[in-house]
């Protein structure tokens, strides 16, 4: 069990994904989300919160910070693909347009290469604005998680 009481659950591993597999994610982006990662980071970037300086920008608008964009695609390796227990062991990613306060993302993830002696998966991910733009593309490298003996790590932990 673990700290909370309730077994662990682990997402899968490399024998349980296919090359192929996918998940779609729509995340709206919040202004709860960004005063979280600001307080967290202690960045005070102007283009993320300041209307008048954005306005005077390229962008019109305040943006979203790049690395939250990045969060939203690493917590779902960590909650959906493979789930639990993974791992980010490497991550490229390219942003081709900004996101704004209070849009929409749909992210696209799709399984495009198992290693299975590294027990490493590699994701194509891409993610599309409202108006179907296309915000970013990344590749991301995971480890899966082991299935582990759940009686035995619960003895270790008492």
């Amino acid at each position: 069990m673990n700290m909370f009481g309730k077994p662990r659950k682990i997402g899968k591993t490399i024998d349980e994904i296919e090359e192929g597999e996918s998940l779609r994610l729509t995340e709206s982006m919040e202004d709860s989300q960004l005063l979280i990662y600001l307080g967290l980071t202690n960045d005070a970037n102007p283009l993320y919160i300041q209307h008048d300086y954005a306005e005077t920008t390229e962008y019109n608008h305040p943006i979203i910070p790049s690395v939250m964009l990045m969060g939203v695609v690493t917590s779902t390796t960590s909650k959906h693909l493979p789930g639990p227990g993974s791992h980010v062991v490497n991550f490229s990613i390219n942003f081709i347009e900004p996101v704004y306060h209070y849009e929409t993302v749909t992210f696209d993830f799709e399984v495009v290469k198992l290693d299975k002696l590294k027990e490493i998966v590699t994701l194509s991910v891409s993610a599309v604005n409202e108006k179907d733009e296309r915000v970013l593309d990344a590749m991301v490298m995971v480890k899966t998680p082991k299935n582990v003996d759940v009686e035995k790590n619960e003895e270790l932990s008492e």
